[in-house]
């Protein structure tokens, strides 16, 4: 026997945005489902976050960065009021992202928010999402995400190298991540990459916010690199040293451990040769930092929860 599929109002659930949404979403489960669908890693900041007379319904970073994602929530159909909150809110905050998430879409919103991002570049990206619940028979009601308007990073990134913004090794980077999170979503691998940039390195979530997973090319060594990256905890780096033993017998190699003391950072690494000068190569860099990425994730994301 099969059950029934039914949609469960929103509100039945969630009763005030404020109190009960925002605070719903700004836990790091529930983060993440958002996380998940527009592919950017966020790590939760403060719910009603006051800029000027007005607060912020949730604030959040990406991972890794510190780039700042405004949220605002509607639990009802799109208006112009919120939708100018948004933008106020991203202006006041010099925010990246801008995620509106919302029960129902009117047409003339959903434009708006294409135009801004078919006329902005990489510094803004604003996403629009539907937010439904759904349960099957009396099972309990589970979220949905569902993109209707995000930022087109590809063509973005192609008006910027036309434009002569992005050249010589930043345009061999950009190539690299880019079909590198096309392979990705091709062979449907459990990894959340954030968007390609004409950079040297992409992170990649653990499951925590005292590290994260990064990824970089050292076009200077000829070196591929995967590295557990602490930022501003010496006492983290420590506490997985003591530990160095059993964290490299789970992985099945050995690590380089740089506490680095003269700087804030610590890293911890893994690297293979390879360049970008010959794009054959590049599946087997993939499938390198594909392999080695689900085992920092897998080793480090249980050792960490332990901490503290």
């Amino acid at each position: 026997m099969l059950g029934t599929l039914k949609k469960v109002d929103l509100r039945s659930i969630w009763k005030n945005e404020e109190y009960d949404f925002s605070r719903w979403l700004a836990k790091t489960e529930n983060l993440q489902l958002l996380s998940d669908e527009i592919g950017i890693q966020l790590i939760p900041k403060d719910t009603e976050a006051a800029v000027g007379r007005y607060s912020v319904d949730l604030l959040a970073i990406e991972d890794g960065t510190d780039k700042i994602a405004v949220i605002e929530n509607q639990l009802e159909i799109t208006d112009h009021d919120h939708l100018g909150k948004l933008i106020t809110y991203g202006a006041g905050l010099n925010a990246t992202y801008l995620i509106w998430i919302v029960a129902e879409i009117r047409d003339e919103h959903l434009n708006a928010v294409e135009w801004i991002n078919e006329n902005t570049d990489g510094d803004l990206n604003f996403f629009l999402i539907k937010l439904e619940l759904w349960q099957i028979d009396d099972s309990k009601p589970s979220p949905k995400f569902t993109t209707y308007s995000k930022p087109n990073d590809f063509a973005k990134n192609i008006k910027q190298s036309n434009s002569g913004e992005i050249t010589g090794a930043k345009a061999k980077q950009l190539e690299f991540w880019m079909a590198f999170q096309e392979y990705i979503n091709e062979n449907k691998i459990m990894l959340k990459t954030q968007k390609p940039l004409p950079q040297h390195w992409t992170n990649i979530s653990i499951g925590t916010s005292n590290a994260h997973c990064a990824f970089s090319l050292n076009t200077q060594s000829n070196e591929i690199v995967c590295e557990l990256y602490i930022d501003n905890n010496k006492e983290l780096f420590s506490w997985l040293y003591e530990r160095k033993e059993e964290i490299e017998k789970e992985l099945g190699f050995n690590l380089d451990w740089r506490e680095l003391p003269e700087k804030k950072a610590s890293r911890i690494i893994v690297k293979t040769k390879g360049t970008l000068e010959n794009t054959s190569d590049y599946e087997k860099y993939f499938q390198w930092l594909i392999d080695n990425g689900i085992k920092f994730k897998k080793v480090f994301g249980k050792v960490i929860k332990n901490f503290g």
